[in-house]
C-alpha cells in the first residue's frame, strides 16, 4: 500500500512538473507596469502610468508596512504561510457550505489562486477554479510565498483603472504605500473584493463599513487608540489625489533610462518642491512666453538634488521641453573659467592691472555692455564688473582652441556657428551651452578645478583635473561676493547675458553646492530689458536661500592683493573728458586727478605740450570726429578716455 502511495505521489509530481514546464504562468501583466521615481531618501517624488493609462505601479513584500500582510493573510488566507498554494481546509469547507446552500457561499480561494486570477483574469466557473488551483501552486513553486505577494500587492483592483496597493495609495490616500497606517492599509486590503462597489469616492459610507469590518476579523492587527480616533474623524477619501509630480522632466528621464520598476534618483523631494513654488513664483512676475529654468546640484558628487525644467503651462503641468538641455548662448557666463586659466598660465594675477578702452582684434571690435569703458582697472575688478575688452584679450592670450578644449574636458562642448571655428567671441557666449553644462563647469571652479557634469543618478564622480586648483580658488574669491539686493552670504556668483536680450544667466556656488538659472523664452525671442543682473540673479539668490548656509570662505590676502592693485590703478583719471564725452568742436580742457607727477597728457599717442606741475591741459581738436585721450603719471600709470567731437550746425 504504502508502495503504490509513494507511486502515486511521484507520478502526481512528474505530471506537475511536466504541466509547469508546457504551461508556464503568463506574467506580461505583472510586467507592465509603471514606474515610480523616488529622491535619494526613497521619498516618492513621481509616478508614471503603466500602457494604456492604467496606474499599475510595482511594489514588493518588502515595500509595505508588515501590517498591510498581516490584514491581508487574516483577511483572505489564515493559512497562507503554510499551505503550498491550495488550501484544502478551505476548499472543504466551500465545498460544503455549496452543498448546503445550493449555491456558492464562499470561494475558498487563497491568495495565491487571487494572484493567480490577477495574472490571467477568467470567468468564474469550476473549470477556472480548477486552473487557478494548478496555477496558485505553480506560482509557490516557482516564485515562492514573496513573489505571489508581489504578484497581488502589485494587481490587486483599487476601483477604476487603478491598480496595486502602491496606486491606490497614492490616489486614495495621498501618500506612499510605505507609510500606511492600519486603518488605511485595511482600507486597500478592502476594496480589491468590491472594486467598484467600494471606490471611496463614489461609495464613501460602503468603503468605510467594509475597512471596519476587516479590521475586525480574527487575526488583525489591533488598531492604535490614535489612530482609531483619526480615522473616525476622517472617514473615506472623497475624492481621488493626483499622482505625484515632482520634477517631471528629470523624472520621464530617469524613467526612460532605468526602463522599469523604482527609479532612485539623486534628487531631494523636500528641496524639489521648494524650488517649483520659487520658480512658480518668479514666473507669475515675467512677460508673457517666458520661462525659468534651475539646477541645483552637490558641489563635490555633482548630484543634482533639484531641478526644474521650464516651461510652465497655465494649469501648471510642465511642457515637454526641458530647457536645462537647450543650448543656448550663456554671454558672460563663462568668463570665470577663462580668467581661470590665465591665472594658471601666469599671464595674469587677480591683481595685474588691465586696460578696459577700445581696441580692435582683426575685424572684431567688442564692446561693454553698458557701452563705455573702465580705463585701467585690475584682472579681479574686470572679472567682477564683467568687462568684455579685458576678456577677450585674455582670449586671444590664452587661445580659443585651448579655452574650447578645456569646455570639452569639463563636459560642456561649445556649439559653434556652421561653418565656425574657435575664435575670440568665445569670451562673450559666442557658442552655446545647456544650463546643465554650465553649472558643470561653474562647479568646476567651485572643487578645485575638478570635472565632472551634473547628473540626476546617485554616485561619485572622479573627474579629471582641467584647471590648477590655486587658479580655480582665486576666481573663486573674486566672485564671492554679496547679491546685489541682499541674500545669502559667502557665495561666489556670475551673470551672463547673451545678444538681444535672449537668455539671463546667473550661476553660483557656495562650500557646498552649485546652482544655475536661466530665464528667457523657449522660442529664443528677445525679452526688452533681460540681464542677467536684472533678473536671473535674484533667482539664484533665492534659490541659495532655499538650501543650508554654507559660506566660502574669502581671505583676506587676496583682498589685500587685489585692493591695493586696485587703489593704484584708480588712483590716476581722468576728470575731463570723462569716458564715451561727446564735446562740441571747439578749445577745451583736458583735466586729471592722482598719479605722481609730472603728468603727460595724449591726444591718439600724440603728447601736448603741457606745464609739468600742473594737472590739465589745453587742447584744440583739428576737426570733428574720434579720439582717444590718455594721460601718464611718472610711474607709468595710465588714464585713458575715448571721446567724441561733434561739428557746429
Amino acid at each position: 500500500m504504502a508502495l503504490v502511495a509513494a507511486s502515486g505521489v511521484i507520478a502526481v509530481g512528474a505530471a506537475f512538473l511536466v504541466a509547469d514546464r508546457l504551461l508556464p504562468p503568463d506574467l506580461s501583466r505583472l510586467e507592465t507596469t509603471g514606474q515610480v521615481v523616488v529622491d535619494r531618501d526613497g521619498r516618492t517624488l513621481a509616478a508614471l502610468p503603466a500602457p494604456g493609462g492604467i496606474w499599475r505601479l510595482p511594489v514588493r513584500a518588502s515595500d509595505v508596512p508588515p501590517h498591510l500582510l498581516d490584514l491581508l493573510i487574516a483577511a483572505e488566507d489564515r493559512r497562507f504561510r503554510w499551505h503550498p498554494g491550495v488550501d484544502p481546509v478551505a476548499l472543504a469547507r466551500a465545498a460544503a457550505q455549496w452543498v448546503r446552500a445550493g449555491r456558492v457561499v464562499s470561494g475558498g480561494s487563497t491568495v495565491s489562486m487571487q494572484a493567480a486570477r490577477l495574472l490571467e483574469p477568467r470567468p468564474r466557473t469550476l473549470r477556472s477554479k480548477a486552473i487557478e488551483a494548478f496555477r496558485a501552486m505553480q506560482l509557490e513553486w516557482r516564485y515562492g510565498k514573496e513573489g505571489v505577494l508581489r504578484i497581488w500587492l502589485t494587481l490587486a483592483p483599487q476601483g477604476g483603472n487603478l491598480e496595486g496597493v502602491r496606486a491606490g495609495s497614492l490616489a486614495w490616500l495621498g501618500r506612499p504605500v510605505e507609510r500606511l497606517g492600519v486603518a488605511e492599509a485595511a482600507l486597500l486590503v478592502a476594496i480589491p473584493r468590491r472594486p467598484e462597489a467600494l471606490r471611496p469616492d463614489r461609495h464613501p459610507v460602503a468603503a468605510i463599513e467594509a475597512r471596519d469590518k476587516l479590521l475586525r476579523v480574527r487575526g488583525a492587527p489591533a488598531l492604535p487608540a490614535s489612530e482609531r480616533e483619526a480615522a473616525t474623524a476622517e472617514g473615506a477619501p472623497s475624492a481621488r489625489h493626483p499622482m505625484p509630480n515632482l520634477s517631471p522632466h528629470l523624472s520621464r528621464q530617469a524613467a526612460r533610462a532605468a526602463g522599469e520598476g523604482v527609479v532612485r534618483t539623486s534628487l531631494d523631494a523636500t528641496l524639489q518642491r521648494g524650488t517649483e513654488a520659487l520658480a512658480r513664483e518668479v514666473l507669475a512676475g515675467l512677460p508673457g512666453r517666458a520661462s525659468v529654468a534651475i539646477v541645483i546640484a552637490d558641489l563635490r558628487t555633482r548630484e543634482i538634488r533639484a531641478l526644474v525644467g521650464g516651461e510652465w503651462m497655465a494649469e501648471g503641468r510642465a511642457g515637454a521641453l526641458d530647457l536645462t538641455r537647450a543650448v543656448r548662448s550663456p554671454g558672460s557666463a563663462l568668463k570665470p573659467l577663462l580668467y581661470a586659466m590665465a591665472f594658471e598660465r601666469g599671464l595674469v594675477t587677480p591683481g595685474t592691472v588691465l586696460e578696459d578702452m577700445p581696441r580692435r582684434f582683426g575685424d572684431y571690435a567688442p564692446e561693454n555692455f553698458a557701452r563705455g569703458f573702465s580705463g585701467r582697472v585690475t584682472a579681479a575688478s574686470a572679472l567682477r564688473q564683467s568687462l568684455n575688452l579685458p576678456a577677450v584679450a585674455l582670449m586671444e592670450a590664452v587661445g580659443p582652441l585651448r579655452f574650447s578644449s578645456a569646455m570639452k574636458a569639463l563636459g560642456a562642448t561649445p556649439r559653434l556657428p556652421p561653418g565656425a571655428g574657435a575664435a575670440l567671441p568665445l569670451a562673450l557666449g559666442g557658442a552655446g551651452v545647456t544650463l546643465r553644462e554650465l553649472v558643470g563647469v561653474t562647479a568646476a571652479l567651485g572643487d578645485g578645478g575638478r570635472a565632472g557634469p551634473v547628473r540626476a543618478m546617485p554616485g561619485t564622480v572622479a573627474g579629471e583635473q582641467v584647471v590648477a586648483a590655486a587658479a580655480a580658488a582665486s576666481v573663486a574669491a573674486i566672485l564671492t561676493q554679496p547679491f546685489p539686493g541682499g541674500g545669502p552670504e559667502g557665495v561666489a556668483w556670475k551673470t551672463g547675458t547673451s545678444w538681444g536680450g535672449r537668455d539671463a544667466w546667473a550661476v553660483g556656488f557656495d562650500a557646498r553646492h552649485v546652482a544655475g538659472v536661466w530665464v528667457g523664452r523657449p522660442d529664443g525671442t528677445p525679452i526688452p530689458g533681460l540681464t542677467g543682473r536684472s533678473h536671473a540673479i535674484p533667482v539664484l539668490s533665492r534659490a541659495f536661500g532655499l538650501l543650508p548656509a554654507n559660506p566660502r570662505p574669502r581671505p583676506d590676502a587676496f583682498r589685500a592683493e587685489a585692493g591695493g592693485a586696485q587703489r593704484a590703478a584708480d588712483g590716476l583719471r581722468l576728470l575731463f573728458p570723462p569716458p564715451n564725452a561727446v564735446v562740441e568742436e571747439g578749445a577745451m580742457t583736458l583735466r586729471a586727478a592722482g598719479g605722481q607727477r609730472p603728468l603727460t597728457f595724449l591726444v591718439d599717442g600724440v603728447p601736448l605740450p603741457a606745464e609739468p606741475a600742473r594737472r590739465d591741459v589745453a587742447w584744440l581738436p583739428p576737426g570733428p570726429g574720434f579720439y582717444r585721450v590718455t594721460v601718464l603719471d611718472a610711474e607709468g600709470r595710465a588714464a585713458t578716455a575715448p571721446v567724441r567731437v561733434r561739428g557746429s550746425e
